[in-house]
């Protein structure tokens, strides 16, 4: 089934239609820059930008940087705030004229990397951890997804972890890939305590620079590797969530 996938980001919006059977983009994947401020109305008019400049009238997956449920979104941690309680599920699908699913923008990028990427055909637990303005997170289990876990904000010494570990607090505080390395590595420690992931992948812009810090983390019974799909993975999950919600199978 061929679904588009949209992926709203903190500075760009992505899209492209995809292949669902097999995780593959169709075309190029148009980017725009997200509006300033990230308001609902104008985000949705990238949104509807995005499917005619693919001609677009099928179904569309779109990713949302928060916790949504039932397509409404109910926080908005790095977005306008104007978001928490939006329909975006109605929104979106004014915008573009057809059916639209949505989903946290981690979680998109989790269902990806479970069908198409570094966690395929992995069995057990698998945590998606997502590095960039912040964490965010996707727990599998057995190729099924745990929406909505957003556990970059967990608590770690008294500091919201996302504050210390993400890719932008490695830019904020200036941090060489070794000591920005030490931060994941106790944020790691902690939710494998928590959960005991048999696998974690590492997503984000990051992904691509795995070879910088991932050798300086060491977490025993758990296998840490760098996404496979990287800057197309929450266009791909939106796609395959979409998908799913309309029945096809996929993956």
């Amino acid at each position: 089934m061929n679904v588009l996938g949209i992926d709203i980001g903190g500075s760009g919006i992505k899209g492209a239609p995809v292949d669902t059977t097999a995780g593959k983009l169709l075309d190029e994947r148009l980017r725009v820059p997200t509006p300033d401020p990230s308001a609902p109305e104008a985000v949705a008019g990238v949104v509807g930008e995005i499917a005619a400049h693919f001609s677009w009238s099928g179904p569309v997956g779109v990713t949302f940087p928060g916790v949504v449920v039932d397509g409404v979104t109910r926080t908005a941690a790095n977005v306008d705030r104007h978001w928490i309680g939006t329909d975006a599920r109605a929104l979106f699908a004014e915008a573009t004229g057809g059916p639209v699913t949505v989903l946290n923008d981690a979680d998109a990028a989790g269902l990806a990397e479970a069908a198409f990427g570094a966690g395929r055909g992995h069995r057990g637990l698998v945590l998606m951890l997502t590095f960039g303005t912040g964490i965010g997170s996707a727990l599998i289990m057995d190729g099924l997804l745990v929406p909505n876990t957003e556990f970059g904000h967990l608590e770690i010494d008294g500091h919201e972890a996302e504050r210390r570990a993400s890719d932008r607090a490695r830019e904020k505080h200036d941090l060489d890939w070794e000591k920005w390395a030490g931060r994941v590595q106790e944020y790691l420690e902690h939710v494998q305590m928590l959960l005991s992931p048999s696998l974690i992948i590492i997503g984000g812009g990051v992904s691509k620079k795995a070879d910088k810090f991932l050798h300086h983390i060491e977490l025993p019974g758990t296998t840490v590797v760098p996404a496979a799909l990287r800057n197309e993975a929450g266009i791909i999950g939106a796609a395959l969530a979409a998908a799913q919600a309309a029945g096809a199978p996929a993956g």
